[in-house]
């Protein structure tokens, strides 16, 4: 594996990333590992000083980190300056919040007195995916960094620039040496990285297949892992949402990064009574989206990431459609340069079929019909994954309580799965376990150290 651009857009390799050297390597570990014994015993006040840096070099440098994020992966340039702001304001969350959020936790023993001190545990890895390569970074990042930890980062071979354009942030933000270092790394080395020593813990976002391997090295070296994987979110329109906007969210939690997001909508879940009309409107909004240069802010619909991600989604409507699934509009790639997927609309999809049980990333939306609640609930727990999950409907209490009967971390009504600093991200099931974000996301990797103080008579 090599890191490398290649231009989705046109197709063309731009520039070409070496891996890092085993010499390289142990260098970094060792400057990590020193980093920390000073790092972890800084003020909060040291602390948010660079962090609130880095979301203002962000901030500054906009323009230029969005280009790379769409010249390396694809995403609309209104997306990618979208994404550049939320991952700043994750850093000035962080920088914000984080004294309060490890404060210490005074305990009421029955004998004597007692605390927990929210410590930092070291040096820790973080396995990053090229869909959003600011964004998954400063959720993992900011929270870690702020908590006392050093962070080592692999980031997806297909985003080098992205990657080093953090460590730059990181750099030029007057971060010490070592407490943010970025790893052009292949994916054979990753279990050796995990056993060593100085690294303390790892998180991954990306497939199960990473995410089991991940486990298991970590969990032979009794690790703490944090995964972040798949989803297949239902997306349940009840027979009393307002159908026109739950249309518009609908268009948007399907095609937003064209689709390749672990919480996009991807099952649309909709009750017998607005079936048709929801169907007719949503088809007529996907087939409105047409290809373009995805650094054009007037262009609605950007290419996928990769080549071999065209072809796999493409096989993967081919094999449904040939399992009985109704193709009712796109299922082939544009005939054009770049790597370019027609939105899709696959209907009355048999268990059987490959877009019932696998996770379909990019353009494609499975719609289903269904005659009551208890019908929509089995479907949207049909499924080894529970990321996110949205429900429609004008009764926000009849939601809250749907909500409760779905099988997944995060469950959103009247709005497509999302994310902001301040709420909990995570899955369940096959889609992993730990949460980011918010209080949740900076809990994960501390010693949570339990101080107690008794009388020298008591039992």
């Amino acid at each position: 594996m090599s890191y490398q651009t290649v231009n989705p857009y046109t197709g063309k390799a731009i520039k070409l990333f070496d891996e890092i050297s085993k010499e390289a390597l142990d260098e970094k570990l060792q400057t990590a590992a020193i980093c920390f014994e000073t790092w972890g015993k800084t003020s909060f006040n040291d602390r948010k000083k660079i962090i609130r840096k880095v979301a203002n070099l962000m901030r500054e440098r906009s323009d230029e980190l969005a280009a790379l994020i769409t010249l390396e992966m694809g995403k609309r340039i209104s997306e990618s300056k979208g994404e550049v702001e939320l991952s700043a304001a994750i850093y000035e969350y962080y920088a914000t919040h984080a004294a309060d959020f490890l404060a210490e936790e005074l305990l009421s023993p029955d004998k004597g007195t007692a605390y927990v001190r929210k410590e930092p545990i070291g040096v820790l890895l973080g396995i990053e995916p090229w869909n959003y390569p600011y964004y998954q970074v400063a959720r993992f990042a900011g929270p870690n960094i702020m908590a006392g930890n050093c962070i080592m980062l692999k980031h997806a071979s297909s985003v080098p620039q992205c990657a080093l354009a953090i460590e730059q942030l990181f750099s030029d933000a007057g971060a010490p040496a070592g407490l943010y270092t970025n790893l052009f790394i292949n994916s054979d080395k990753i279990d050796d990285l995990i056993a060593n020593p100085v690294i303390k813990g790892v998180s991954l976002t990306g497939s199960e297949a990473a995410g089991a391997k991940v486990a298991a090295a970590a969990g032979k070296n009794l690790k703490k892992s944090v995964l972040e994987l798949g989803g297949s979110d239902p997306f349940i329109v009840l027979e009393d949402a307002e159908l026109d906007k739950t249309v518009k969210w609908a268009l948007y939690g399907r095609m937003q990064n064209c689709g390749q997001a672990c919480t996009a909508a991807k099952r649309f879940i909709v009750m017998d009574k607005v079936y048709d009309e929801f169907l007719q409107k949503f088809k007529a909004g996907l087939e409105q989206m047409q290809p373009g240069d995805p650094m054009e802010e007037a262009t609605k619909l950007g290419p996928l990431s990769s080549q071999s991600a065209l072809e796999g989604l493409e096989a993967q409507v081919e094999k449904s459609v040939k399992a009985g699934a109704k193709l009712l509009t796109g299922g082939k790639r544009f005939d054009m340069p770049g790597f370019f997927m027609q939105p899709t609309i696959l209907t009355d999809i048999p268990s059987d079929a490959e877009a019932y049980h696998e996770e379909l990333f990019g353009p494609v939306a499975s719609v289903y019909r269904v005659s009551s609640e208890d019908e929509a609930v089995a479907l949207a727990n049909a499924t080894r994954f529970g990321l996110g999950g949205a429900i429609f409907t004008a009764d926000g209490k009849r939601g809250q309580k749907l909500a409760e009967r779905i099988d997944s971390g995060m469950v959103f009504i009247n709005h497509p799965t999302g994310t902001q600093p301040d709420l909990p991200f995570g899955g369940t099931n096959q889609s992993g376990y730990g949460r980011e974000l918010s209080s949740y996301g900076i809990d994960e990797f501390l010693n949570k150290k339990l101080v107690r103080t008794s009388n020298i008579n008591d039992k």
